[in-house]
């Protein structure tokens, strides 16, 4: 029976490259797979799932109007697995279609992401992934100051933290540090 994973982490934890390693897996075995990610992250190009060590590969975009279902429903052949990047960008109706694949389907569906943004709020599509999700696990990493667990994500501009600002800013190392709580609030800079 299919289930509905999400794996979640804060920045730097891995998330991208666990994609294209569980992707690359399946496709060893002639087992093919449908890669996602959101059309929000255009830091590598639009449709490409990229990890920091320099791996890629393309994938689907999604964006608030994607028919994912649909895509996946009259794909040949059928895949073993659906895969999505960034799936905290993701409106309701995405992750409705991702609960609706593994359900209606049976194709297991794994989703990654982060889960709170960097003034620690949940993120829409985390949020619902949290609540329908049938496993969650946590993708970790250390604090970019310290040797504790990194579970935030702090903003920075200029060397400095920033605390206030629009939800989605997309970046990598030069924006965003993945930081334990107590750096988050008390940050070394």
């Amino acid at each position: 029976m299919a289930q509905l994973f999400f794996k979640y982490g804060a920045m730097n934890s891995g998330k991208s490259i666990e994609i294209l390693k569980v992707a690359h897996n399946y496709e060893e075995q002639n087992k093919p797979v449908l890669i996602f990610t959101s059309a929000v992250d255009d830091r590598d190009e639009v449709g490409f799932v990229s990890s920091r060590i320099g791996l890629r590969r393309q994938a689907i975009p999604i964006y608030d109007d994607t028919d994912i279902y649909g895509i996946v429903r009259d794909h040949e052949p059928k895949p073993y697995c659906v895969l999505v990047d960034e799936c905290q960008f993701m409106n309701e109706t995405g992750i409705l279609q991702l609960v609706r694949i593994v359900d209606e389907l049976d194709v297991p569906v794994m989703g990654f992401g982060l889960k709170n943004d960097f003034q620690n709020h949940l993120f829409e599509g985390s949020r619902l992934m949290l609540i329908y999700a049938d496993k969650i696990e946590e993708m970790k990493t250390i604090c970019w100051f310290c040797a504790r667990k990194a579970t935030m994500n702090l903003r920075v501009k200029d060397g400095k933290p920033v605390y206030t600002g629009e939800q989605i800013q997309i970046g990598g190392s030069e924006s965003y540090y993945p930081v334990c709580r107590k750096c988050h609030a008390h940050p070394p800079l």
